[in-house]
């Protein structure tokens, strides 16, 4: 089973979330299927009929692919599944996709930036062979228990961690609110076991430092994925360490395998004054272009940092903001998705990700297969690597190789700002300092 960062990644930016299930007319018609494992084929085959973005469905005959889903008989549902994938596969698109109950509600929770449980992120520490806390939600169970991150999660309901991932431990922490866990960590050799009662809890998919490096104060903003709350927890962030002084801002998109569509445009409208941001294109041809409209909340310096893992919606942020010459981008080329999907609910839980248009940067450019190049290119070796993926708190720090190249890049920027800054007030400067921002409204 795939974690839910690759379906993340194989869905991409979701340009529409259904969290209810839904069921179309069928089309052509034919006598409706309204329960069994067909009816499920059934639903899925005419959400893939309407909405896919290539109406030839890659030369395949699609209304034959319905026929030979539904004559035949199914023992199972797990078996009618099966089917379906393989028909799915028949449009040579990785990212239309059929998911299984579980994988459609551990992608829905992610996107919707909320999740039932009690509030703690593993890493596993291949060194030592155990998985460990990587964070802990403010306000959680975990935090009111006195859960520490760096603290040894050695037994969920007394099971033991060692052969586990930190995703499939992850998956044992979850529940329905108000149900409880038990969790045995270790800390310092001393073993301690708490229950705790699961909640329903906001992910913080935002995490911001003011740092400072080569006289200069950095906003240093890391963004995991775009949630339906990652907009709202970005305004956040850059409110505050405008408040705090930050003199420029370094967004940090590395191994950010996109979400929903909305919550790429909301954060480019509070970097960008003006200009375009992305153009979609539909199965009709149809094309959007979304644009800026003067809601940004800076025009400090930026800098953006990307590598391979950086895909779909964290490309769109990077082409809008690069093409318009808002940011410097550094680090590694992106991963080069420039599909949009939208997601649906099946009337038994599972679910379908549906490919519906193709989306170009500003500058027109189609990103597919070979992404985005940064301005500066800097590649990590492999200990650099596993050194930031083991300790994420050296991200945004001069042991960061990438970030300070990248604080280097806007140094000379920042410099000339201050200059601008200090000239005899008789002097006309072109540069007019940005007001100290206060939290805003959330973005709905």
């Amino acid at each position: 089973m795939k974690t839910t960062l690759e379906l993340l990644r194989s869905t991409g930016a979701i340009a529409t979330v259904l969290l209810t299930p839904v069921l179309l007319t069928s089309f052509p018609a034919e006598a409706a299927f309204t329960d069994g494992p067909k009816a499920i084929l059934d639903e899925a085959w005419q959400i893939v009929y309407r909405e896919y973005v290539d109406d030839s469905f890659n030369r395949t005959d699609w209304v034959e692919v319905r026929q030979e889903l539904l004559g035949r008989n199914y023992s199972s549902r797990q078996s009618a599944y099966t089917e379906l994938r393989r028909a799915l596969h028949r449009l040579d698109d990785p990212y239309t996709r059929f998911l299984s109950p579980d994988q459609y509600s551990d992608l829905t929770d992610q996107t919707s930036g909320e999740v039932s449980g009690i509030g703690l992120r593993l890493r596993r520490d291949r060194s030592a062979g155990t998985v460990v806390v990587s964070d802990v939600l403010d306000g959680s169970p975990a935090d009111v228990a006195g859960i520490l991150v760096g603290d040894r999660v050695v037994l969920v309901n007394g099971s033991s961690t060692d052969f586990l991932s930190a995703e499939r431990a992850s998956q044992l922490l979850r529940g329905d609110a108000d149900t409880q866990v038990t969790l045995t960590i270790e800390r310092d050799g001393e073993p301690e076991t708490i229950i705790l009662s699961r909640a329903r809890l906001e992910v913080r998919t935002v995490n911001s430092k003011l740092e400072a490096q080569n006289g200069i104060n950095v906003g240093y903003i890391r963004l995991d994925e775009f949630s339906a709350h990652a907009a709202e927890q970005m305004q956040m962030a850059i409110a505050d360490l405008t408040d705090q002084g930050a003199e420029a801002f370094v967004l940090d998109l590395r191994d950010n395998p996109g979400g929903l569509l909305q919550a790429s445009i909301d954060i480019c409208r509070m970097w960008l004054r003006r200009g375009p941001i992305v153009r979609t294109v539909d199965r009709t041809g149809d094309s959007e272009q979304i644009s800026a409209n003067r809601t940004h909340l800076t025009e400090l310096p930026m800098a953006i940092l990307v590598n391979g893992e950086s895909a779909s919606s964290s490309e769109i942020v990077t082409g809008a903001l690069g093409d318009n010459d808002r940011a410097i981008v550094v680090g590694s080329p992106t991963f080069g998705k420039a599909l949009v999907q939208s997601l649906h609910g099946l009337s038994d839980g599972s679910g379908i990700a549906v490919t519906v248009a193709h989306y170009y940067t500003p500058n027109g450019t189609d990103i597919s297969r070979k992404g985005i190049t940064p301005d500066i290119q800097v590649d990590l070796s492999s200990d650099q690597r596993s050194a930031l993926a083991n300790d994420p708190s050296l991200m945004g720090t001069a042991n960061d190789p990438q970030f300070t190249e990248a604080v280097s890049a806007l140094a000379p920027e920042v410099a000339s700002i201050k200059r601008r800054q200090q000239l005899p007030s008789t002097v006309s400067s072109p540069f007019v300092p940005i007001p100290q921002l206060g939290r805003r409204t959330p973005v709905q």
